[in-house]
């Protein structure tokens, strides 16, 4: 009991000394306004940040968006991963903000080896020598959650370990948990922060970073995605070797292949450009259309090449997956687009922010008849990418549509294998690449199979919803005869409002307790009542001190809000 309850205070002593490390920090890059809302003292946030001025005046001149970029890599590994993440939320960020986040890196310094051996010999509950024949102490590449060495096995041949960071785990814990705090306290201070859903954001964030934790997660996605291309022989996923695999270590075997960031090296290698470029879009596409299964950070890094223009997916750290009804409605946009249609284009798009029954705003239409007319009146070859989704979420951001995460990561995904595919081949269309994918999504909603198996699925869900009606309608007749059946109105933007009232009424009360305890003391020493100390009434003397006391909390109080 006593051992718990100690846990307890030393695990909140942690969190306290990380909250305000992390504040510190964005107190250093000049973001004092954003620490103002939180519940933190004034005079500290005032002393941190004159002490970070006057050492950090070089900073200071930087723009606010390179700041914010420099706190989150100095911050570590979990708001380096969120940072990646905001870099998508144009809704919630200016684009310059974006921009600027998208340039995030997560490659840091290696572990020393003696670590990363103290890691494996826990997890496998023996000697690593017992395991492998020999373990190279240089890392193949180190990120801020594991790095990845060599290896060779009596059984398995040439593999590759990927090890978890000694203690990541808590460390991207205990900030998780700041950042969640963080979220509710901005979503709750800040009104114009409320329609962008930071919580949500934020546990959005935590689910994603729990799966890239869980290394037997990672060892399932690469099983699945190999699974969905098993008999493909234009694409490779590294085996996972169960046996020397645990959830903060994962083995596979040994491909050797040319990384994509290594494209000069493709030609003497023997290997065709023009045909990778080919492969990768249509891997990609059938990812996304076919399957909805797919890799979620397909950077150049990991993409390797093999003999016979063979790709090779690695890092399944970051996967997503589309369900049906997303894939028609994404298909469904870029039908619109492609016919050049702007009234089925916005229908697509306010189906897929899933903002049917909520009118959209003026002007919505007119924006993607710009939108298509801007970057589709050419050539297909002319179409920039990158720009095309940024103009995209623009748009989204100025008529308040929110799309569902998965969309924001294949955005991500689809900008990424674009501008490998684009370095391969500059010639290479993309877009034009995806129409067959598309189509055939499209075109599988009239086939009757899909027809009758829908029809059926709604009918056996009107049976049941019919079946429970009649209870549904006693239930809902006993709680209006008992009194129990109530409704309730939510007005937004009155909180702010009912917080200040509320406070400004505590205070009230306290400053008429505070004159009451003053008046008192004052009277039963003006009447001398007994017992005296030094002539002077010790119960109005106890009262002054109260009275002073209540009164240093009252203004700090009011110091505190920023609010006199």
């Amino acid at each position: 009991m006593w051992f718990s309850q100690f846990r307890r205070i030393s695990r909140a002593v942690g969190h306290a000394q990380r909250y305000r490390t992390i504040v510190g920090v964005f107190l250093k890059y000049g973001y004092v306004d954003l620490a103002q809302h939180l519940p933190l003292s004034r005079l500290w946030i005032w002393l941190r940040t004159n002490r970070f001025r006057r050492s950090s005046s070089r900073t200071n001149d930087l723009p606010r968006p390179e700041r914010l970029r420099m706190a989150f890599e100095e911050l570590g590994p979990a708001f380096v991963k969120l940072g990646q993440l905001l870099a998508g939320r144009t809704r919630l960020l200016p684009r310059e903000y974006t921009d600027e986040l998208a340039k995030l890196h997560d490659q840091v310094p290696p572990v020393p080896f003696p670590e990363i051996e103290a890691v494996i010999a826990a997890e496998l509950h023996r000697p690593p020598s017992e395991c492998f024949t020999s373990i190279d102490p240089t890392p193949l590449g180190a990120a801020s959650i594991a790095q990845v060495h060599r290896a060779n096995c009596a059984e398995c041949g040439s593999v590759v370990i990927k090890v978890q960071r000694p203690d990541i785990d808590r460390i991207v814990r205990v900030d998780l948990e700041i950042m969640v705090r963080i979220a509710e306290l901005l979503e709750r201070n800040l009104e114009s922060w409320q329609p962008h859903q930071p919580t949500a954001i934020v546990a959005d964030f935590a689910r994603r970073m729990e799966q890239e934790l869980d290394f037997s997660a990672e060892a399932a996605a690469m099983e699945r995605f190999a699974r969905q291309f098993e008999g493909d022989p234009t694409v490779c996923v590294p085996r996972v070797l169960h046996a020397l695999s645990t959830r903060r270590m994962l083995t596979m075997e040994r491909i050797d292949g040319i990384p994509a960031t290594q494209i000069q090296a493709f030609g003497p290698a023997g290997l065709d450009r023009t045909e990778i470029a080919h492969r990768l879009a249509n891997l990609t596409f059938r990812q996304i259309f076919v399957h909805g299964f797919f890799h979620g950070d397909p950077h150049p890094g990991n993409i390797h090449v093999l003999q016979g223009n063979v790709i090779c997916f690695l890092d399944f750290g970051m996967t997503g997956y589309l369900v049906r009804e997303l894939r028609d409605s994404l298909a469904s946009l870029l039908v619109a687009v492609a016919k050049q249609d702007e009234r089925a284009a916005t229908t697509a798009l306010v189906h897929l922010a899933g903002a049917e029954l909520d009118p959209p705003k003026p002007g919505l239409e007119a924006d993607m008849a710009e939108f298509i007319h801007r970057h589709f009146s050419g050539t297909m070859r002319d179409l920039v990418f990158p720009r095309l989704l940024q103009h995209l979420l623009r748009i989204n951001a100025r008529h308040s549509l929110t799309l569902p995460p998965e969309i924001f990561l294949v955005i991500k995904v689809l900008g990424q294998v674009e501008h490998i595919v684009s370095v391969l081949d500059p010639e290479f269309n993309f877009l034009e690449q995806a129409g067959p994918f598309v189509r055939e999504i499209y075109g599988q909603r009239a086939q009757p199979s899909r027809i009758v198996r829908e029809l059926l699925h709604f009918g056996g869900d009107t049976v049941e919803a019919l079946r429970a009606l009649p209870m549904d309608f006693r239930r809902m007749a006993a709680q209006l005869r008992d009194g129990k059946a109530s409704v309730n109105f939510r007005v937004e933007g009155l909180r702010p409002l009912n917080d200040t009232l509320e406070r400004t009424t505590n205070r009230l009360a306290f400053a008429i307790v505070l004159a009451a305890m003053i008046v008192a003391s004052a009277l039963i020493i003006h009447a001398g009542i007994s017992p005296k100390w030094h002539n002077i009434p010790v119960i109005g003397l106890v009262g002054y001190v109260f009275a002073g006391l209540m009164g240093a909390t009252l203004l700090i109080s009011m110091v505190r809000h920023g609010r006199m």
